[in-house]
């Protein structure tokens, strides 16, 4: 299965979501495809106009030759089964070769202008799928200025937007970077349960079967079962998994896994950062404790920080990013669990907002459920847009 298809089936209840809007926004106040506007009545005939002529009746067959009203001779038509009138055809249905192009079926498809009042329920639509006000204003906006009354279908109206958001994402859609500094350092941040440390074991098993050399440290010193979760992923990987006891100090733990991977040429060190609300300041103040410890070896260190952000949280990504680069200098986002969530839009305010590089998405477990971003397909699979 393609990460495309992947990532449209998964993102259902977000794709269905503004699918279903669009078609009832254009449904509400549609046009039928083949309707025209409406023409003046023709005019009646003045009072003193000369009658329409009386039909003239079929010529008698014995007489010849026939005599047309005015006189002209008419040569009489043969009596013989060919003779018949022909049957006309029965007409094609409206729309004829290109509905049949289309697999339309000679349907007649809904369309409707695109006026104020359509842009409105428009903006309303990307709102309740997480876009923002903001954002939802520019997409509908850029739609307007190149559309505004003209009829339209539910279906050109999904590509006209998935272009849209397709335009905003384009600049941020860059992979990580990788540098040939050794180590290089990765810092993996974000709030409790947004998919950290299973996103490291899947960037670790990556960048392994690439032909990079990894190290982990498990810096969530905290949690037993982020330590557990990550062993599992060295194991599966072939990365080795440094560890510390429980409730160690994790900027220690972090710069012994400099030291360590600077020693075995290590090509990336993967530090995972225990799960913290950002509005919690002492928790806050351990994550910038790593960040000083780590730069007292490399000034230059970390050399990606990757802020992971949870799809299902909606618009308080927006407050996550906030606080997180102001502490840790974030570089680069990973969104998770796409696969769960009805405000997959908020990826479009994020971009649109802060224009950090996407370096990743993920729509569930597996090592393949994590892949590059690609704008273009996020949009359509956000739109309900086939491609």
């Amino acid at each position: 299965m393609s990460f495309f298809k992947k990532l449209k089936d998964r993102m259902l209840k977000s794709s269905s979501r503004l699918e279903a809007g669009l078609d009832a926004i254009v449904e509400e106040g549609q046009e039928p495809s083949g309707a025209e506007v409406p023409q003046a009545p023709d005019a009646a005939p003045p009072s003193d106009a000369a009658p329409a002529p009386a039909p003239v009746p079929p010529a008698d067959p014995a007489e010849s030759p026939a005599t047309a009203p005015s006189g002209a001779p008419v040569p009489a038509a043969p009596q013989t089964p060919e003779a018949q009138t022909p049957v006309s055809p029965e007409p094609e249905s409206k729309g004829g070769l290109i509905d049949r192009l289309m697999g339309r079926g000679g349907q007649e498809v809904a369309r409707r202008t695109l006026d104020d009042p359509m842009l409105e329920q428009l903006e309303e639509l990307l709102i309740t799928a997480d876009m923002g006000v903001d954002t939802a204003l520019r997409v509908t906006a850029n739609i307007a200025e190149s559309h505004f009354g003209k009829r339209v279908s539910a279906e050109e109206v999904k590509r006209l937007m998935a272009e849209e958001i397709a335009r905003i994402m384009e600049p941020v859609a860059q992979p990580m970077p990788i540098y040939s500094k050794k180590p290089q350092v990765v810092l993996v941040v974000g709030v409790n349960g947004s998919g950290k440390t299973t996103t490291i074991g899947k960037l670790a098993s990556q960048f392994r079967a690439v032909g990079k050399s990894v190290i982990i440290a498990a810096g969530d010193t905290f949690r037993a079962a982020a330590v557990e979760q990550l062993q599992v992923w060295g194991e599966r990987a072939g990365v080795p998994v440094l560890t510390a006891p429980e409730g160690s100090d994790p900027a220690s733990l972090a710069f012994d896994a400099m030291l360590k991977a600077e020693a075995e040429g290590a090509d990336l060190l993967l530090i995972d950062t225990a799960g913290r609300l950002q509005n919690r300041a002492d928790l806050m103040e351990e994550l910038a404790k790593i960040v000083r410890v780590i730069r007292k070896r490399d000034p230059e260190a970390p050399h990606n920080t990757l802020l992971v952000l949870d799809a299902t949280t909606g618009q308080n990504a927006l407050s996550q990013v906030e606080t997180f680069r102001k502490l840790a200098d974030v570089s680069g986002l990973v969104m998770t669990k796409l696969d769960g969530t009805a405000r997959g839009g908020v990826l479009v305010a994020l971009a649109d907002r802060f224009g950090l590089p996407i370096h990743a998405i993920g729509v569930g477990e597996q090592i393949d459920d994590l892949a590059p971003f690609d704008p273009e397909d996020y949009a359509c699979a956000l739109t309900g847009l086939e491609v």
